[in-house]
């Protein structure tokens, strides 16, 4: 994993510590600097990198790209049985 994939990996577990907290926290959090921060990263992932990863960040498909870099194969689902 290069050091941009490892920084949008750890941006993207604080968007979602961020949004659960949004749920409890008045006011919430804020968002916006954490996906601003995601198109910084997202930005400055090499043109020949991985398609999938570039993919699902630009469509904000967080969740997705998330599970890429954590090695699950995000289009098979996380449903556990």
């Amino acid at each position: 994993m290069t050091e941009t994939e490892q920084q949008i990996l750890q941006a993207l577990h604080e968007l979602e510590a961020t949004a659960a907290r949004c749920r409890t926290e008045n006011p919430p959090p804020p968002l916006t600097p954490i996906f601003a921060r995601l198109g910084e990263l997202t930005a400055q992932l090499p043109p020949g990198g991985n398609h999938d990863l570039r993919h699902y960040l630009q469509r904000r498909s967080y969740e997705k790209a998330r599970l890429w870099l954590e090695g699950v194969d995000p289009e098979k689902g996380t449903c556990r049985k």
